[in-house]
């Protein structure tokens, strides 16, 4: 069993640095002084804020392989997520949601990554029906076996803040949760909308 990292200097990899959530994390532990260094896997160069960032490019993610000597890191921050609509058919959103952070969490145990934050959904079930809960049970499913490290799911609801891509159903739900989430109390409250920057928040909370 591995152990985290609980100094200062730590070092950082985020995979989904361009998404609703990865954008406001990395802007996060940017600003945390336990990071020295915040590594950026995306699929296109990203403009230089810091000199902490280190944006390492990967095309296509089924060659996470080739870059694997640049990706050692004392905590690893998956943000991965799509849609069935973006993605186009259920495989490749499974894809994306499933075989992705399975192949991520195996480099992090090959590379003696000591701790694991990654997003998951509420809900998230591999006995759901649904097949997007499902497919989120089986992701969490799926990485716990392939990493025995420092391992933590995050679980929100519906993520609110401002995508770069336009999203008219989570627009609309979005508009629908700020005005009336106040309404949804007891066991339903854990189903309000949440705002990405404070899911971003508490996956660096995990690695105090």
């Amino acid at each position: 069993m591995k152990t985290p990292h609980n100094r200062q200097n730590k070092v950082a990899a985020v995979f989904g640095a361009t998404g609703l959530v990865g954008k406001e994390l990395v802007k996060i532990l940017l600003e945390e002084s336990d990071y020295s260094k915040v590594k950026l896997i995306t699929r296109k160069l990203l403009p230089a804020t810091s000199p902490k960032a280190e944006n390492i490019l990967l095309g296509d993610f089924s060659q996470l392989p080739t870059i694997e000597s640049k990706i050692g890191a004392d905590v690893y921050f998956i943000c991965i997520g799509t849609t069935i609509k973006k993605a186009g058919t259920k495989e490749n959103f499974r894809k994306t949601d499933y075989e992705l952070p399975v192949n991520i969490a195996k480099m992090a145990q090959k590379l003696n990554v000591g701790q694991m934050v990654v997003i998951s959904s509420i809900g998230a079930n591999i006995k759901s029906s649904n097949f997007y809960l499902h497919t989120k049970g089986e992701m969490e499913q799926g990485v716990a076996k392939e990493y025995t490290g420092v391992l933590n799911f995050i679980r929100p609801s519906l993520l609110l803040g401002n995508r770069e891509e336009h999203r008219a159903g989570e627009h609309i739900a979005s508009v629908i949760m700020r005005s009336l989430g106040w309404m949804m109390v007891g066991p339903l409250k854990q189903y309000r909308g949440v705002e990405a920057t404070e899911v971003a928040r508490q996956m660096v909370e995990f690695t105090k």
